[in-house]
């Protein structure tokens, strides 16, 4: 199970006391007493690795190590080890108490969210012409503490969408190695699945239903992740006995979660056209074509185009459009 929204807290490390301490060799006199370390940074790294939010399932609350207390002698306490959590690209971080967002969009980039405590100054740092014996010290700051909501917004080329069962997950095995799971019944998709086609990165995203917008079934949960794609691969069963309504639906409910991700450059496909007779596929692709050339619903479509993964060259079409995106990227 993909987990792409989690709420958990962080606390960095506590920084050290400072010690209070005397000179110990003979014939030496004067305050030794050494520093604290600083307590450990929490850090946030990019990774690749979609299901990297799912450490925090059983885990809400992270905590990194304090700094070690001063010692005499000069010896200053060590600090305490930094932890780096990995989380993948894309990932928008909403820090709660300070109501500040930042975001991870590229592997390797990392972002400090935790600073840990600074370390207590030992009685050395107190030494004067007037005080030759200080025994004041101060104690260890405390390390920041939040709570952050982590939220993956997936980073993608292309975003596969329509209906349960249009044949997205088809298409993207067809076109990488996704190996998405497929079969002939509404919702096998259950989380978004990513392919590479070159340098491309093609996402499936799970199937809408009317009403997803507003909550209802699988939709709401993914809408977000087509937010950032740059361009999206409408996908319309032959099958369907009104492919017209199905396109409708798609589109409002893009709509209804933001106006822009409705607005997103759009191809359109009519898969599975192997399924029916030609006459009807025609019958069809008309009535698309005939919408998107009023400038109506489907606006913004290129062209409607027929494809099955059982005809190559219908495949090769989406080729040759993936082609061009990649050389406009």
């Amino acid at each position: 199970m993909l987990i792409d929204d989690i709420t958990i807290r962080v606390k960095a490390g506590k920084g050290g006391d400072g010690a209070v301490a005397f000179n110990k060799n003979i014939m030496s006199l004067g305050p030794t007493g050494a520093d604290g370390g600083n307590g450990g940074n929490i850090y946030l790294e990019g990774i690749s690795d979609l299901n990297a939010l799912n450490q925090f399932r059983n885990q809400k609350e992270v905590v990194t190590a304090d700094g070690k207390n001063g010692k005499g002698q000069y010896n200053d306490g060590r600090d305490g080890d930094d932890l780096i959590l990995k989380i993948p690209v894309g990932t928008v971080i909403h820090n709660l108490e300070k109501k500040e967002t930042s975001e991870i969009v590229k592997i390797g980039d990392r972002v400090l969210i935790a600073k840990g405590g600074r370390g207590g100054r030992g009685n050395f740092k107190f030494r004067s012409s007037t005080n030759t014996s200080p025994r004041q010290f101060t104690a260890g700051k405390e390390g920041e503490s939040f709570t952050l909501r982590l939220e993956l917004k997936l980073i993608a080329d292309v975003g596969l969408i329509g209906l349960p069962n249009a044949g997205k997950s088809s298409l993207l095995n067809e076109l990488t190695n996704a190996n998405s799971k497929v079969a002939n019944y509404p919702f096998t998709t259950l989380e978004p699945n990513l392919g590479v086609y070159y340098e491309l990165i093609l996402a499936d995203i799970p199937g809408l239903i009317e009403g997803a917008s507003g909550g209802r079934g699988l939709g709401i949960k993914f809408l977000r992740h087509i937010e950032r794609t740059r361009v999206v691969f409408h996908l319309i069963s032959a099958e369907s006995d009104n492919p017209l309504r199905d396109y409708k639906i798609i589109k409002k409910e893009l709509s209804g979660y933001s106006k822009d991700l409705a607005k997103k450059p759009e191809y359109l496909f009519l898969s599975k056209s192997d399924v029916v007779s030609v006459a009807e596929l025609k019958k069809k692709i008309t009535i698309l074509r005939k919408i998107s050339a009023k400038g109506g619903p489907a606006s913004g479509a290129k062209k409607v185009i027929a494809i099955s993964i059982h005809d190559i060259d219908s495949v090769d079409k989406v080729k040759d459009i993936l082609n061009k995106i990649q050389g406009d990227k």
